[in-house]
């Protein structure tokens, strides 16, 4: 589908263009890996929400997460996958295409 201003609506990526998902990938776009309190402190979400993005994000292939211990606690690092990397940019210049009129 093309809108009025010439931008392939199908383009975007609906596995990022969630508002959880989407400050996840921006979140790690910059601080990779993050842990899971870290991003859960970020997005102000709730366990069970982000949990369920970041599978999606995950089954996806645009991040993996690692489970392990920091000292006795058990801790989950969240790492953006290259193809995630490359779905994020590829998600930016959509937008920007959007913004810009096409």
């Amino acid at each position: 589908m093309t809108s009025e201003i010439g931008i392939e609506i199908d383009q975007i990526d609906d596995v990022i263009h969630g508002r959880l998902r989407l400050g996840v990938m921006a979140y790690l776009s910059v601080v990779n890996p993050a842990s899971f309190a870290d991003v859960l402190k970020k997005t102000k979400a709730s366990n069970g929400n982000l949990s369920t993005h970041l599978s999606k994000l995950e089954s996806a292939g645009y991040i993996t997460q690692e489970k392990g211990f920091n000292g006795k606690r058990p801790q989950t690092l969240i790492y953006l996958t290259e193809p995630g990397q490359r779905a994020w940019i590829a998600y930016l210049d959509t937008m920007n295409s959007l913004l810009s009129g096409g």
